[in-house]
């Protein structure tokens, strides 16, 4: 039997109270792997660049078999970038090539670099206008429920791709689900994380990372994902919150870094 193992922590007191969010991490495991995983995501809310927690919240949940959706995971590219703005002119160039429209791409870009604090989730944003279509507020849309069928054979991928990052590791992941999603066009990211500067697009084709897409220290990230104006945002939502998926890994998508 699998569970769902899920942690996020803050500092300040819990998330609903105005905590401020230090980091979340998740796991589809089966039992015996339970504590080995809560331990490692414990060790993570108190060792974390963003502070020491002093709220943590756990959440352990057994899954139904049945009830997983197992999807391919999303081949990875590195995009060439050596400055904030030419990071952000690469995403923006990716996600018109996705379908969004420029004017939405570059509305992406100003809503993320506009927060005022990290989102806990992602804004759904129209593929057309860069409109926000959902009501989430600074929650926003969190995506759960997801991990990958394999882990050793995963490992084996990103290092192939030199990739061994925590940061690449869980996001492919998330990027992978949305992208599974009906409706999404594209995704854009960078992380809250001081010292992590690199960000992504990512669409049916692949995962586009993208270096210098926020500055060294900035304790602001957030996630952006462009839909199509007709989505049912209730299934969307349902889908990328609830079902349970699992990626499986595939060494022939394979990497391609530092080609546009």
């Amino acid at each position: 039997m699998l569970y769902s193992v899920k942690m996020r922590s803050a500092k300040g007191g819990a998330h609903e109270l105005g905590g401020k969010h230090i980091s979340g991490a998740e796991r589809i495991v089966n039992q015996e792997e339970i504590e080995r995983s809560v331990q490692a995501m414990i060790e993570r809310a108190f060792q974390h660049e963003r502070g020491c927690a002093d709220f943590i919240n756990l959440k352990i949940e057994q899954i139904v078999p049945q009830n997983i959706v197992y999807i391919r995971q999303l081949a990875i590219s590195t995009l060439a970038a050596d400055t904030m703005l030419s990071g952000r002119n690469a995403a923006v160039e990716k996600l018109i090539n996705s379908g969004v429209t420029k004017a939405a791409a570059l509305s992406g870009i100003e809503q993320l670099a506009g927060l005022s604090e990290s989102m806990h989730g992602a804004m759904l944003l129209s593929s057309t206008t860069g409109q926000r279509l959902d009501a989430a507020a600074q929650r926003g849309i969190r995506v759960s429920n997801m991990d990958v069928a394999d882990l050793p054979a995963y490992r084996m991928v990103l290092r192939n791709c030199g990739l061994l990052d925590m940061h690449v590791r869980e996001a492919v992941v998330l990027a992978s689900k949305v992208q599974s999603a009906a409706g999404v066009i594209a995704e854009l990211c960078w992380s809250d994380d001081l010292t992590y500067t690199t960000g992504y697009v990512a669409n049916k084709s692949g995962y586009y990372r993208i270096p210098h897409l926020k500055l060294l220290n900035s304790p602001n990230g957030g996630r952006a994902f462009f839909i199509k104006p007709d989505t049912n945002i209730e299934v969307l939502v349902s889908y990328l919150e609830n079902t349970p998926v699992l990626i499986r890994p595939q060494e022939k998508v394979g990497c391609n870094l530092c080609k546009n």
